[in-house]
């Protein structure tokens, strides 16, 4: 049991399908966050939500992944800025994307960029970028390309995102990087909760 009501049958039932709705989603997310969570216990790795949320449940799911020991990556655009292959194609190159975005915004933005080789890297991080971002890495040469990562700039923070199951975060997590962004964390199926009225 998770809760007990008492009151007019016609209120509680007028409020009855709304709060299962909530309780639902925000359940199943809280609980699916933990279990990724736990799947990579013991690595420095952290699990982070993104910014696909339900269209008005933003928070709520953002705080539904907190619960679960996950940590909230973006709320919106504004909170940083993450450069991807698009960007970088108009922009005419990783540093020229950085440089745009740097002197657009300020140094109180992080910058981060998505890249997927060695050379990439380097210019990413040469260009000045706080964050580097691999999404849809190749496991098999992820290892190497944190590690190269690192060696260019140990501070760095790097990100993976893309098909992040549970049943590989754990590899993921081994190869270094520091956040792994799970997309299906906001998406999970609803748990199975219901409303049981008890005549008085």
């Amino acid at each position: 049991m998770i809760a007990r009501l008492q009151g007019f049958a016609d209120v509680l039932l007028a409020g009855e399908r709304v709060a299962l709705n909530l309780m639902q989603r925000l359940s199943a997310t809280a609980t699916l966050t933990n279990q990724f969570v736990r799947a990579i216990e013991g690595t420095k790795a952290a699990i982070y939500d993104t910014r696909q949320t339900t269209p008005g449940m933003r928070m709520l799911e953002k705080y539904a992944v907190m619960l679960g020991g996950g940590r909230s990556h973006r709320l919106g655009l504004d909170d940083g800025v993450v450069i991807t292959a698009n960007h970088i194609a108009v922009a005419g190159g990783i540093a020229a994307a950085v440089r745009n975005a740097r002197e657009r915004l300020g140094q109180l933005h992080k910058v981060e960029v998505q890249v997927s080789s060695e050379d990439e890297i380097k210019e990413a991080l040469n260009g000045g970028a706080d964050m580097i971002l691999f999404d849809n890495p190749q496991l098999s040469n992820l290892t190497r390309l944190v590690s190269f990562a690192q060696d260019l700039s140990p501070g760095v923070s790097i990100e993976c995102s893309g098909e992040i199951t549970l049943e590989n975060v754990r590899t993921y997590a081994e190869t270094g990087v520091d956040l792994i962004s799970v997309p299906a964390l906001t998406s999970a199926p609803l748990m199975d909760v219901t409303f049981q009225i008890q005549a008085g």
